[in-house]
């Protein structure tokens, strides 16, 4: 069975179109990232990355040397720009995410609107995303699903987005907090009833854990644990029990 080194051959003789490429990157494993996401992430004029320590690990993995800037939540506004002056000088921009899919609760999403507004092309680079991992390793029922990103923080707005989901019929994803999980879950009880409930953490790392069973089991189980890392939320949708 072949492997594929961290020195791998990427192909760079064609240059590249001008636009914006939305570039998946692993969301643990370093492996998991595609042939043609190396090779864009090789050729392209510029990345732009949540977080340029982040990327650069991912680069130096792949001996990759490229230009970064950085691009999240508090300087979307003022990079965007800059960026898109890029794009109408026929240069080539990779945006990425820490992690997973680029625009999928992240501020990757400004840009590429913006990017469209200005009639530039934008191309994705399919790969990783954590939802998609989470919802098709969780066991329920993945032919209609409803992505939620991240509840509201403040417990009456969370709430409430809750109460509106009471009787979703898809089966619901869910982004949330290793700070903040226990107190969803026990919300989630409460509102929505002891469903059944997948939760995901550490997906594709070194301590990836997948816990399925009833709201009610999963919170016994996490009482009194210190729990760490990035958390996914896979929930029944209603069957008319609740």
């Amino acid at each position: 069975m072949s492997t594929i080194s961290s020195d791998i051959e990427i192909n760079n003789q064609e240059l590249l179109a001008s636009g914006l490429y939305i570039v998946s990157t692993p969301i643990g494993n370093l492996k998991d990232i595609t042939l043609r996401a190396l090779e864009i992430l090789k050729s392209v004029d510029l990345i732009a990355c949540e977080d340029t320590r982040h990327t650069g690990l991912l680069l130096n993995h792949y001996n990759i040397k490229n230009k970064l800037t950085s691009f999240y939540e508090y300087n979307k506004k003022g990079r965007t720009p800059e960026i898109i002056s890029l794009l109408k000088q026929g240069k080539s921009v990779a945006i990425v995410s820490d992690a997973g899919t680029p625009g999928i609760s992240d501020p990757g999403y400004y840009l590429i609107r913006e990017a469209i507004k200005e009639n530039m092309s934008v191309i994705p680079i399919p790969g990783p995303s954590a939802l998609l991992a989470a919802l098709v390793v969780s066991g329920l029922s993945s032919d209609r699903f409803a992505f939620e990103g991240f509840l509201q923080k403040r417990e009456g707005r969370k709430c409430k987005k809750l109460e509106s989901l009471k009787t979703e019929l898809r089966t619901m994803v869910f982004y949330d907090s290793p700070y903040r999980v226990i107190d969803t879950l026990k919300d989630m009880l409460e509102i929505l009833g002891d469903r059944n409930i997948v939760l995901v953490r550490e997906l594709t790392k070194k301590f990836e854990t997948v816990m399925r069973g009833k709201t009610s089991e999963i919170l016994h189980e996490l009482e009194n644990k210190k729990i760490k890392g990035e958390i996914v939320l896979v929930v029944e949708g209603y069957e008319g029990s609740t």
